[in-house]
């Protein structure tokens, strides 16, 4: 016999209180979602703002099981992943996304993730985005056995856009961390890269660049004529003032498709900044250039494939002299595994890092951008 509304609703509420128990910081997210039932469902689900559950099967949980379904749908939720999704697959994004919450839910322990639950221990550490793109790179196909990402009930919520539900949840975000940090509980998972996803730059190349190289306002002349036919009102800036060495990965642990990448942003490089002094040169265990970089001009065939060191590289800024490096920046784009020097240079780093890459925090100076794959039509 199903349970009636009454039970659902003391079933529900029992399993809030012990989530205050074992995590103030889950159980304030939890306090921001509405919970209905819903028997079309065959367990659980969320729209991207309400956590459906069938009745039945709330009933038939164990506390500890109930208490990870629960959460498991307020993460979907919380995190944005029914509105994330964007031109991609949703059943493989549906995988992604169960990959890392059920890796959250796992590190804090406490919980019993549901029956069949996916795990993949060595992705649960990076974002639903890079997990989707190393998906998307195998042959053998994840099954899933409860898909809970409810998109067509999300279009019909969020067909007025989305910046409530953006909104909801970004404050549901803010608070739980207040309580955090108002010693009312341990946020061990603050730092994880799904909940870092809301505060990650992009890769707008001009915002990045313009924080370490413009100085002062009398570098600049009013716009540089040059580019205004094409539609570009760049500020137009001392020449000399911007040197950025752009360094490419090309080490054996690079794919083809991020190497590709590669050279996009180095692209993107110059076209946010067309009159920059720029440097190209790629790096496995070896160094190779430097070779001067143009809008439109053709890329060297790279070289490397071999191993990684990036200390060949940091060598021979040591050999420059300090006019060469004066208002300079390093862009270095690299999977980062490989070997780094004993001592931070002196120059601005910025490592820019695929899908699966090293973890931001094992970088040991710099600063580190992650770039995703665009999601294209499926």
């Amino acid at each position: 016999m199903a349970p009636s509304p009454e039970e659902v609703d003391q079933i529900l509420t029992a399993s809030r209180l012990r989530l205050r128990l074992k995590s103030p910081f889950f159980a304030t997210l939890a306090l921001f979602a509405a919970y209905r039932p819903d028997d079309t469902l065959e367990t659980a689900g969320t729209d991207g703002k309400d956590i459906l559950i069938n009745p039945s099967y709330a009933a038939s949980l164990s506390s500890e099981a109930l208490d990870g379904l629960l959460l498991h749908e307020v993460l979907h939720a919380a995190l944005r992943h029914t509105i994330r999704l964007g031109q991609r697959d949703g059943f493989l994004w549906n995988v992604a996304a169960d990959v890392v919450v059920n890796g959250i839910i796992a590190r804090h322990g406490g919980f019993a993730l549901p029956e069949g639950a996916i795990r993949k221990e060595k992705w649960e550490a990076f974002s639903v985005e890079e997990v989707y793109d190393l998906l998307m790179k195998r042959t053998k196909k994840t099954q899933l056995l409860m898909p809970d990402l409810l998109y067509h009930r999300a279009v019909e919520i969020t067909s007025g856009g989305t910046d409530d539900i953006e909104a909801h949840w970004q404050h549901a975000l803010e608070q739980a961390n207040a309580v955090t940090i108002m010693g009312r509980g341990n946020n061990a998972l603050g730092l994880h890269r799904e909940f870092q996803h809301f505060t990650m730059p992009q890769l707008d190349w001009r915002a990045h660049l313009s924080r370490f190289l413009i100085r002062t306002p009398y570098d600049f002349e009013g716009f540089d004529r040059r580019f205004i036919g094409q539609g570009l009102y760049l500020d137009q800036l001392d020449g000399q003032s911007i040197r950025i060495f752009v360094v490419l990965d090309t080490s054996g642990s690079v794919s083809d498709g991020d190497l590709n990448q590669f050279l996009s942003e180095a692209s993107g490089i110059l076209e946010a900044y067309p009159t920059i002094h720029a440097e190209l040169y790629y790096l496995d265990a070896a160094l190779y250039g430097p070779y001067p970089l143009a809008p439109s001009a053709t890329f060297p065939v790279p070289m490397g494939a071999g191993g990684t060191s990036f200390v060949p590289f940091f060598a021979h800024l040591d050999t420059l002299d300090e006019a060469e490096q004066q208002n300079a920046v390093v862009v270095f784009l690299t999977d980062g595994e490989g070997l780094f020097p004993d001592r931070p240079p002196q120059l601005p780093i910025l490592w820019v890092v695929p899908s699966g890459g090293r973890l931001s925090n094992h970088f040991p100076f710099g600063e580190v951008l992650r770039m995703y794959q665009q999601p294209t039509s499926v």
